[in-house]
């Protein structure tokens, strides 16, 4: 791992009880006077809280064409009990976040490419003497204590390489929700269990990767994934799974809104459903099975609404998107930056 300033046990100052040990051998005899300050120096220790550990922790938000929604995720992540070491907010121009944003304490805001590996990599780029990266999606509202459960599991197994947390919600499945919706469902949401279960990948909306594995494996966001980067998370989180383990770690809450607007078209996110999970199996970071089963259930829905769409998804922009991946894959050019092609 790369520098872990402030990650190692912190020292109590000595003048706090230096002057406190020599009061206990004034009532001894001259000749155990080492044995009765060792003893009492013990007992002070004794007494002591456990030092108290910290990882230095970065979060980064790759963001475009939500400020308004971005502006309110970094308030709501202001209020952490835990609060991040610095804030890093990738954008492709200064206009994709508010000025009230910009100018929060501990954000840095950098500005450069557009598309989600793009901006997600020059967060990486960004992580000299950080320990831990919290990549959160603009429209995840994550609870109070999310940093603080993440820190306290990434000390307890100092093996895992990655996690994400409990998604008490998920407006991405249907028409969305609110700030308020989110604020109702964490109120409301019962004390979670201190634990950490398994898990084949991180979820892109919220994911915590060790920066120490990142740097071993050399690891970056695959810059083929255009756009919106669709399944960036499960190969980013299959390829750092060769130096550690992944969890859910079940005391970090969050709801994930499922804004709709700023997202891509549906012929494009259609043709992304085909092309990218079959990029990824020819690459080695999915295994076959799950991407069958994903291209299968994705196609399917789409068959099926597409007579009635719900409001908020475009099901015949999808099942186009499908049918052209289905007719470049048979011409063998199937390619996930195709998508630049098609809108």
């Amino acid at each position: 791992m790369t520098s872990r300033s402030g990650a190692g046990p912190t020292s109590l100052p000595s003048h706090r009880f230096g002057s406190i040990a020599p009061l206990g051998i004034l009532w001894e005899p001259e000749s155990s006077t080492h044995e009765a300050q060792s003893a009492s120096e013990g007992a002070w220790n004794a007494r002591l809280p456990a030092p108290v550990r910290r990882l230095r922790i970065a979060v980064g938000l790759a963001t475009a064409g939500r400020p308004d929604v971005a502006c309110q995720m970094l308030v709501r992540l202001g209020r952490q009990s835990r609060p991040p070491d610095a804030i890093l907010v990738s954008v492709p121009t200064t206009a994709d976040i508010g000025l009230e944003a910009a100018g929060m304490p501990a954000v840095t805001l950098l500005v450069g490419a557009r598309g989600l590996t793009r901006q997600r990599n020059a967060i990486l780029e960004r992580l000299d003497g950080f320990d831990l990266v919290c990549f959160l999606d603009d429209d995840f509202v994550v609870g109070d204590d999310y940093l603080a459960a993440m820190e306290q599991a990434f000390l307890r197994d100092p093996g895992l390489a990655g996690a994400t947390g409990v998604v008490l919600a998920d407006g991405i499945t249907g028409a969305g929700y609110s700030f308020d919706d989110a604020e109702r469902v964490l109120a409301a949401a019962r004390s979670p269990e201190v634990s950490t279960s398994e898990a084949y990948n991180a979820y892109g909306c919220n994911m915590v990767f060790s920066v120490g594995a990142i740097r071993r494996g050399g690891l970056r966001f695959d810059e083929s994934l255009p756009r919106y980067g669709w399944l960036e998370d499960v190969d980013f989180s299959r390829r750092i799974a060769r130096f550690g383990s992944l969890g859910q770690v079940e005391d970090a809450l969050g709801v994930h809104l499922g804004v709709k607007g700023g997202r891509q078209s549906g012929l494009c996110f259609g043709y992304s459903q085909i092309a990218n999970p079959l990029y990824l199996v020819r690459k080695g970071s999915y295994v076959w099975h799950r991407a069958a089963w994903l291209m299968s259930r994705n196609v399917a829905m789409n068959l099926l609404r597409s007579a009635r769409p719900e409001p908020h998804v475009d099901r015949r922009g999808r099942l186009a998107g499908n049918a052209a991946a289905f007719v470049d894959l048979l011409r063998r050019r199937l390619d996930p930056e195709r998508i630049d092609s098609l809108s």
